[in-house]
């Protein structure tokens, strides 16, 4: 074992980028996408290619291996490592240049595929390849594993799509690769033209297969083929050397497309349908079946769905490209979408497949391994239904989704990887698969490269000879075997490094019922499966996942840094302190509890419930943070506001700077947070029910939420007003044992045990309302989301706990359900402002929307997140990430809004941050209509 200490001082003198050996970064990079886990003895976020060079010459003096990595998201382990990783992301992620004539850019391995095609999407131009990764995948990975993506019947491969590449060997030698012999490796060419013969024969059974992804591509150097090098580097997986600037080549993009979404009565016969479709020069022919799909709304008929697009001049031509495949096409059913969200929203689909294939239809879990197998298109259907046979014949499942047009399928299988038993299966059924892809012409790998899942059974596709010569051409361009050992040549096992292997097998001591993971723990961070949809730039159209993650740039700040480090608790291996872990709590000290991952995220993590939970762990019986006190205890500090009738004197003080900035400091308040004002009135002391219309009552129970209570009552009255319009009669929550409470402040806080015996009280209290089957308003949305989510997950024992989350109803879900033929007033003005995450997250706002419809509130509300976040904008720390995830998206929106826009916010949260940051007074929904009601 090397001396950590010396060589992290001595890579610290020899590079001007970041280096870091901690035990946060060292976990962090334990995985990517794949069932593999190594752990890496430091990270490297260099500056330039000077820094890789310098770091390759100590790790070479002291025998240290070395990876390199972009976005983490390989499938096949070929970004893990046991030496120094070298992150490209922190500051080689640039775009150097970008020729229009040339079509062609210069850019750095970090660059984000997306920021990429936004560079040059203004000239007409994109990069062909696009993996449904292109959010969070870098240019330099996808050069590493030859990436593909859903445009490869047009564009084709990474392969077709690079020029030249300025590549830093293992020894510290620079080479300028592009086509032609010159700047490869001396011994290289000689080793080729030895080996022509066998080159020519070794690969000749692939040549008609577009998605040969599998060992080093050889026969790219044959004179036949121009002698590409640059070509032949692709898909090299990082064993012969480190990409520090690539050109590559910009196709020109369809000024309009169409999306025809084909369906099939199954996945064989959309298998069978597509490779028909490619005379009709489609740009992506995708195929997925109904197991993928939660949620078959704006889908046609069928139980399989081919997506089709088309380009065109004009939306015009594409329309009509697509609806020539249509007509061309023996479908089910079949739909046709010109407008771009429309496109978006099914495209979306099909890229969160990567993460919902992870999940059986039961919940079970599912895993990569055998992801991408690719066989000539014209055998896929064939392929299909041997490959679901050889699944029933072991006793697994998955469903294949994926590259239909190329011969590519993805898929996801039960594996059990958690037992010898199932290991042991895991390892037949991949021998067995492999044979079964050769039989039918395949490549082992068709898009995600080899790495440690399929190198082992290399041999069966290319024969023991065949794969020695990749053994000599390794060691041609690094013989000392220091860059990525053990993929793609001499490789480990495929059962070997799994990344379950060091997790405890019995349940992990717990409080919330976790009822997705089987009240499993580890099974729940087991759902990050480093997919990183968590670690998009942009939030997206009414995203919300990751807001700090986008603040900062960490990975330790996005949702699978997070459960990385949740990951590796658990593991104790490189994080040893279980829930005491101090780099645990920092890195989910930022974490906002927006709850976006678990909407936005294609596997459901929850990483504010994760939060909860180890905060809850980790203060037992300790101290906690004065904020955990001053806001977790919230409810408890206002309603004894309430009782003295000191709230006049509260804000009196609060004025008073010195007081304010004391009380702030005592409190563990940020100094630049103004403290909010509590209402001299409570919204229940001046509780007016009117009088509905005749004939039309209906009655529910109006939840005094405690920010409507006690902080906005004004909220309260305009909902009382609107719902009794409607013909509701809003009744007020009972209080024969105290107040009610939906406990969020607590839950946010970790202060589990409270929680629970706020809640508990809350049932008591609520009884005869849920024995007399009323329904249950809350106005607040963080509110509702705790009581609809947060409740039956910590009393899953309690029957009542249940029904009071399925009695909760938003503002606009009751105008809806209690009463859907009243007509709201007209407001006839543009909107603005954002969803609350949690009402994204959790509650959905499908009926907010129609209801804005209605009211002829016009305009979409933005995606993110405010950044308040309850707690967590006002806590010491917390200040400047809070205000960048408000300047994010709702900010701007409201500053570019037009002038007499309504600006509308729901959450108290919300409303707070646009009044401290932005100067601007958001309302409630209720608000805006009880203004526009007719007078009584």
């Amino acid at each position: 074992m090397d001396d950590l200490d010396g060589l992290e001082r001595e890579l610290r003198t020899a590079v001007r980028g970041g280096v870091d050996f901690s035990v946060t970064a060292r976990a962090l990079n334990t995985m990517d996408a794949s069932n593999y886990r190594r752990v890496p003895r430091g990270v490297l976020a260099p500056r330039d290619g000077d820094d890789v060079a310098a770091a390759l010459e100590v790790c070479r003096r002291r025998g240290v291996p070395v990876v390199g990595r972009g976005g983490g998201t390989s499938i096949a382990g070929q970004a893990t490592g046991t030496g120094l990783v070298v992150d490209f992301t922190r500051y080689m992620n640039g775009i150097v240049d970008l020729d229009p004539e040339t079509r062609t850019a210069r850019v750095q391995p970090g660059v984000v595929l997306d920021r990429l095609q936004s560079a040059a999407a203004p000239h007409g131009l994109r990069f062909g390849p696009d993996p449904s990764t292109h959010s969070r995948c870098t240019v330099g990975g996808m050069i590493g594993n030859n990436s593909c993506g859903s445009h490869s019947v047009a564009w084709g491969t990474t392969a077709d799509s690079v020029a030249a590449l300025d590549v830093l060997a293992a020894d510290g030698t620079a080479y300028r690769i592009g086509q032609g012999w010159k700047g490869a490796p001396e011994p290289l060419r000689g080793l080729v033209q030895r080996e022509l013969a066998r080159i020519r024969t070794g690969f000749a059974p692939y040549a008609g297969l577009p998605r040969r992804i599998s060992g080093y591509a050889l026969d790219a150097l044959l004179p036949e083929h121009g002698t590409d090098l640059a070509r032949f580097f692709c898909g090299t997986e990082g064993t012969l050397g480190l990409v520090t600037e690539a050109t590559v080549k910009l196709v020109e993009a369809p000024r309009a497309t169409a999306l025809a979404v084909l369906g099939y009565a199954d996945e064989s016969a959309a298998a069978e349908a597509a490779a028909g479709l490619l005379p009709y020069w489609p740009l992506t022919v995708e195929g997925m079946a109904a197991d993928l799909v939660p949620d078959r709304s704006g889908l046609p008929k069928g139980g399989a769905w081919l997506f089709v697009e088309t380009g065109g001049a004009t939306p015009a031509e594409a329309r009509d490209a697509a609806g020539r495949i249509v007509r061309a096409a023996d479908v089910v059913d079949a739909l046709v979408v010109a407008d771009p969200a429309g496109q978006r929203a099914l495209w979306r689909i099909r890229e969160d497949a990567s993460g919902t294939a992870t999940r059986m239809p039961d919940g079970s879990e599912a895993w990569p391994g055998w992801e991408d197998c690719a066989v000539p298109p014209a055998r896929l259907g064939a392929y299909l239904r041997d490959f679901r046979g050889l699944m029933a014949e072991h006793g697994l499942r998955g469903t294949p989704y994926g590259h239909f047009g190329d011969g590519c399928i993805h898929v996801r299988i039960d594996f059990d990887l958690l037992s010898q038993a199932g290991v042991r299966r895991f390892r037949r059924f991949s021998e067995d698969l492999a044979a079964l892809v050769v039989t039918h012409g395949g490549s082992l790998s068709g898009e995600h490269g080899d790495g440690q899942a399929r190198a082992e059974l290399l041999p069966k596709m290319y024969g023991d000879r065949l794969v020695g010569l990749f053994e000599q051409v390794k060691g041609a361009w690094d013989p000392a075997d220091l860059l990525n050992p053990g993929i793609l040549v001499r490789p480990a096992r495929l059962d070997e490094n799994l990344r379950f292997a060091p997790l405890p097998r019995e349940p992990v001591d717990v409080v919330f019922g976790y009822p997705q993971d089987g009240g499993d723990f580890s099974a729940a961070v087991r759902r990050c499966v480093g997919v990183a949809k968590c670690r998009t730039e942009q939030a997206g159209p009414g995203g919300v996942m990751c807001p700090s993650f986008r603040a900062t740039g960490e990975e330790e700040h996005s949702t699978r840094g997070r459960a990385r480090l949740l990951h590796e608790m658990l593991a104790g291996e490189v994080v040893t302190d279980g829930w005491r872990s101090e780099e645990v709590r920092d890195a989910l000290d930022l974490c906002l509890s927006c709850k976006g991952c678990r909407s936005d995220c294609p596997v459901g993590v929850d990483m504010a419930t994760y939060k909860a939970e180890f905060l809850h762990h980790h203060y037992a019986g300790r101290r906690r943070p004065a904020a955990h006190y001053a806001l977790g205890w919230l409810p408890r500090w206002l309603r004894l506001v309430e009782r003295t009738r000191t709230a006049g004197l509260v804000n009196s003080l609060a004025s008073v700077r010195v007081l304010a900035s004391l009380a702030k400091k005592l409190s563990g308040i940020a100094a630049r947070r103004d403290i909010p004002r509590v209402a001299r009135r409570t919204f229940s002391a001046d509780w007016r029910p009117g009088r509905p219309p005749a004939g039309t009552e209906r009655r529910a129970v109006l939840w005094p939420d405690t920010f409507t209570e006690h902080l906005t009552p004004q909220a309260g009255h305009a909902a009382v007003r609107v719902l009794t319009a409607a013909g509701i009669t809003p009744l007020p929550a009972p209080r024969a044992r105290g107040r009610v409470c939906c406990g969020l402040t607590y839950v946010s806080t970790g202060q589990l045990d409270r929680a629970k015996a706020v809640l508990r009280r809350t049932l008591d209290t609520l009884r005869p309302a849920l024995d007399a089957d009323l329904p249950v308003i809350v106005l607040e949305p963080s509110c509702a989301a705790a009581l609809r989510s947060d409740l039956p997950e910590l009393l899953p024992d309690d029957p009542r706990a249940r029904l009071l989350a399925d009695r909760v109803l938003t503002f606009a879900e009751a105008l809806e359900r209690l009463a859907p033929d009243w007509t709201p007033p007209r407001v006839d003005r543009p909107v603005t402002g954002q969803t609350h995450c949690h009402q994204h997250a959790v509650l959905g706002d499908a009926a907010d929307r129609r209801l804005r419809e209605k009211a002829g509130l016009t305009g979409e509300l933005s995606g993110g997140c405010c950044g308040l976040a309850g707690n967590f904008g006002f806590e010491d720390g917390h200040y400047e990430v809070s205000a960048a995830c408000a300047e994010e998206a709702l900010l701007p929106a409201v500053r570019g809004a037009a002038p007499g826009t309504v600006v509308l916010a729901d959450g108290y949260s919300c409303r707070t941050q646009l009044e401290q940051l932005g100067g601007v007074r958001g309302r409630h929904l209720a608000e805006v209509l009880a203004e526009h009601l007719d007078p009584a």
